[in-house]
């Protein structure tokens, strides 16, 4: 750490091995104390002692490991977005994942004290009634965070033009890789890519910011356009001709098929990304944006900086470790499961954590018990056994009154020797505003070998949770007012 680095406020940027994160980390280093949060202990363990930047692991699933990286920090930024594995098995959804990081988030940033979170999300349509999944999902991410003590800033984004982003890197590969394209109705809409540098040219002038604490703001740089348009502009960069026919019709599948197929990117990022491009998305006017605009950078120009002197992509730094962090995923081999389920009319998470424990046994039938001693332990015995499967100790020190945390202290199912930091543990918790509670599992062992795991007892907890789902819906019926219950009902 530098010397004056004390004297200057502190900013924690989440998300820092990001393509924008690095570009910020090295824009705010000469004003701020940056401290960069990242789950890679492969990243972390390249710190260079002449970088100004401190580098700390933090898992943002770790509501602890969270508090603990914010503690001191004046200001903090979220650049986070799930769509990269951070377990061996992970179930659960995009936005389920991304809405318990955003609330882990927001959780300790209130309990740091920290002044203002600063938000990159995307860019919305106007009319909101039917916005896709990713896009509902960064939206909810956006009021999660501002749930908080700590005032929200939020940019909204469309494609951001810079080395090392996914979008732009399946945008280069489609256009590089066929010499013919058939465009669906998607590639009619309009967008207003950015570049990285507009990015974070904005970032730093809303940081520590007084006027834009509590403000949204859409950014866009000059061009606005469709995405066919957008495709020949980078044709024309690329220095290459490519012939492009249109089809009438808007196909998902087909569409998410050759995105993967022909840029190489995996499914689980193209899918949420794919279903989105049906919206137009353009930059609203602002404050911000009229600020942004005599300076910022055409989508052209924004690529040819991406570009190498070969007209390749720029490498993208995130790889070396990408492979090393993949590896040591796959030798820890731990378990992630999130799931929504519904909270009954007078319920809290506490309420859904005993419910849980009473309903299990009746669901499963009488071959398991669960057994609650004083020192608040649940135990569950398979009938005939002397040692409980699984021990789930109860955390008072770190429940609250929307959160019930239990740890996964023992049991023929689980391995807890060398437990992991941090250790395995199931919560129930409630998330502000929202009528739904969030159960999840996470960094759990298995004592089973992996691949009998995967087809026995990960199948067994899905089954589990959908039982328990359908258990709380008919709950919610059960204690809505008749009148609300009448209309519930299918005509």
């Amino acid at each position: 750490m530098p010397a004056d680095a004390a004297a200057r406020p502190t900013v924690a940027i989440a998300g820092a091995t990001g393509f924008v994160g690095r570009a910020l980390c090295t824009a705010l280093a000469a004003d701020y104390r940056v401290v960069a949060l990242t789950r890679s202990p492969a990243r972390v363990a390249q710190q260079d002692p002449a970088d100004p930047v401190e580098w700390q692991r933090c898992d943002l699933f770790s509501l602890l490991q969270v508090e603990e990286a914010l503690h001191g920090a004046d200001y903090a930024v979220y650049l986070v977005h799930s769509m990269l594995p951070s377990a061996r098995l992970t179930q659960g959804t995009f936005a389920d994942l991304d809405l318990i990081l955003a609330d882990n988030f927001a959780r300790a940033a209130s309990r740091a004290g920290v002044r203002q979170i600063l938000y990159l999300g995307g860019l919305l349509p106007p009319d909101r009634s039917d916005l896709s999944l990713h896009l509902a999902s960064r939206l909810e991410v956006e009021t999660t965070l501002g749930s908080g003590r700590a005032a929200l800033t939020a940019l909204r984004a469309g494609l951001i033009v810079g080395a090392g982003g996914s979008s732009l890197r399946m945008l280069v590969n489609l256009v590089r890789r066929l010499p013919v394209m058939i465009l669906p109705r998607w590639t009619r809409s309009r967008t207003q890519p950015i570049a990285r540098d507009d990015v974070v040219r904005a970032v730093r002038y809303v940081l520590a910011n007084p006027e834009a604490f509590g403000q949204t703001y859409d950014i866009g740089g000059p061009d606005v356009m469709t995405y066919k348009e957008m495709m020949q502009r980078t044709a024309r960069v690329l220095g290459v001709r490519r012939l492009m026919l249109d089809v009438p019709f808007f196909s998902p599948k087909l569409s998410k098929l050759w995105v993967s197929v022909f840029s190489g990117t995996s499914r689980a990022l193209v899918d949420p990304l794919v279903e989105s491009l049906r919206h137009d998305m353009v930059a609203a006017d602002n404050p911000l944006q009229r600020w942004l605009a005599p300076e910022a950078l055409g989508s052209e120009a924004a690529l040819r900086r991406a570009l190498d002197d070969r007209g390749r992509l720029n490498r993208d730094p995130r790889q070396a470790h990408r492979q090393k962090d993949g590896k040591a995923i796959r030798a820890a081999s731990r378990v992630r499961s999130v799931q929504r389920l519904p909270l009954p009319p007078g319920y809290d998470a506490h309420t859904v954590a005993r419910a849980y424990l009473d309903w299990l046994p009746r669901f499963v039938g009488p071959l398991l018990r669960v057994k609650v001693d004083e020192a608040e332990v649940a135990r569950f015995f398979l009938r005939g056994l002397r040692r409980p499967l699984l021990a789930l100790r109860y955390a008072p020190e770190r429940s609250t009154a929307d959160r019930a945390l239990f740890y996964i202290s023992g049991g023929l199912l689980a391995e807890v020797e060398g437990q992991p930091d941090p250790p395995g543990r199931l919560e129930f918790r409630e998330v502000p505003g929202q009528r739904f509670v969030l159960a999840a599992i996470h960094d759990f062992a298995p004592r089973l070998p992996w691949y009998v795991y995967n087809a026995t007892q990960a199948l067994v907890h899905l089954c589990v949770m959908r039982g328990f789902r359908r258990h709380l819906r008919a709950t919610t019926t059960e204690l809505q007012p008749p009148a609300a219950r009448a209309r519930a009902q299918p005509a």
